[in-house]
């Protein structure tokens, strides 16, 4: 694959080779020293598991909040009424209320990154699936986005919960901060996620359940992990 000059100086400026499986805080290490973009990069991890997702019962999804969050402001809208609209907005909701938003939702209104709903409202709610689902923006009980507790569910989202879920070719990517977090920082994040992927493996998963880890930010070139070695450390 053809790169650019900076992303191939970066590459050997941190001697990342091609193939080369690194520990998680060397890896760290280096994706930090090949993030030199102008902007804040985010690190991503990426995961190829052996199951498939095609198989109710072989689906990898979930959500946590990394300990020191994303590094991104996100945008919160609560569909609820009555006293649950006092306690969004307490909470640090952007946006709070219940018709006037779902008709701006029909009409194409998405500039939000997060939607939080109260089981009451679901309902309505549910007839927007063709237009949130597409972007994962569809409120679910299993995200924890579908909730009473209006005021923990924006803290976790605003504190840095994200959700995973893998594609239908067994892949999973989610971000786990920005390169101008400490190194510290990074290394919780990252294995809160992968502790979490390894506790969440189906029963129904045969064989080997982490296929390959990989480690990249924005513009720079990707770390590999040693997959064996990453599902002994967290293996509960």
């Amino acid at each position: 694959m053809k790169t650019g000059k900076r992303y191939r100086n970066a590459a050997t400026t941190a001697k990342v080779e091609e193939g080369k499986v690194q520990n998680l805080p060397d890896a760290i290490e280096r994706l930090k020293a090949t993030a030199t973009a102008k902007f804040d990069e985010t690190i991503e991890v990426a995961m190829r598991l052996g199951v498939d997702p095609r198989h109710a019962e072989q689906l990898v999804r979930g959500s946590i909040v990394l300990p020191h969050g994303t590094g991104k402001k996100v945008r919160v809208l609560v569909l609820t009424k009555g006293d649950k609209e006092r306690e969004a907005r307490e909470a640090g909701a952007d946006h709070v209320g219940s018709d006037e938003w779902i008709k701006k939702l029909n009409e194409g209104w998405l500039d939000v990154d997060s939607i939080i709903a109260t089981p009451d409202m679901m309902g309505e709610v549910g007839k927007l699936g063709r237009v949130l689902g597409p972007r994962g923006l569809m409120p679910n009980p299993r995200s924890g986005t579908v909730t009473f507790d209006v005021a923990k569910a924006v803290r976790d989202v605003k504190g840095g919960k994200i959700e995973y879920r893998v594609d239908k070719a067994g892949n999973l990517h989610a971000p786990v901060g920005k390169a101008s977090f400490g190194k510290e920082q990074l290394l919780a994040n990252v294995e809160t996620l992968l502790r979490e992927v390894v506790r969440t493996r189906p029963p129904a998963a045969k064989g080997q359940y982490i296929r390959s880890v990989t480690l990249s930010s924005t513009m720079g070139p990707p770390v590999r992990l040693d997959p064996a070695t990453v599902q002994a450390a967290f293996k509960a």
